[in-house]
């Protein structure tokens, strides 16, 4: 089934560079009258194409200049549910994986300092049935997307 068209893709492509963007100004962009990128916009959202819009947050500016991988394994499946509670209340983990292979998540954590990395790693380990850790920094970001397009041959 087919969810969307080159049409739907443009404004996907404009609302992702900008999810404040109006429809006159998309419209105009993709020489689409307001009232059809309005009718689009709802379609996608419906079909569940588009989750949600937000805000992406300069961590930078907030003085958290430190990013990290942080991948955990449990001892036992059964952990499994507290670990993931435990790792909600962390405000300092931005994004938690569930993952297969030697580890069985990979947490990505911004920090301010070292020293906020190591009480994030901490916390970490104090989980019940976590087992091990292995951490990497990041020395710097080469690509970071919030969202990705469909490739054009998926349309």
């Amino acid at each position: 089934m087919k969810i969307m068209d080159s049409i739907d893709y443009q404004i996907l492509s404009c609302l992702k560079e900008n999810s404040r963007e109006n429809a006159t100004n998309i419209g105009a962009k993709i020489n689409l009258s307001t009232s059809a990128v309005i009718e689009r916009i709802k379609k996608l959202e419906n079909s569940g194409l588009i989750e949600k819009y937000t805000t992406v947050i300069n961590q930078s500016a907030l003085g958290r200049d430190l990013l990290a991988f942080i991948y955990v394994s449990l001892e036992h499946p059964k952990f499994y549910e507290n670990f993931v509670e435990k790792i909600h209340e962390n405000s300092s983990v931005a994004e938690c994986y569930y993952i297969a292979g030697d580890f069985d998540f990979i947490l990505k954590v911004v920090t301010k300092s070292g020293k906020g990395l190591e009480e994030i790693l901490k916390y970490v380990k104090f989980i019940s049935g976590v087992s091990m850790t292995r951490t990497s920094v990041v020395l710097s970001t080469n690509k970071c997307e919030v969202c990705l397009l469909p490739d054009s041959d998926d349309e």
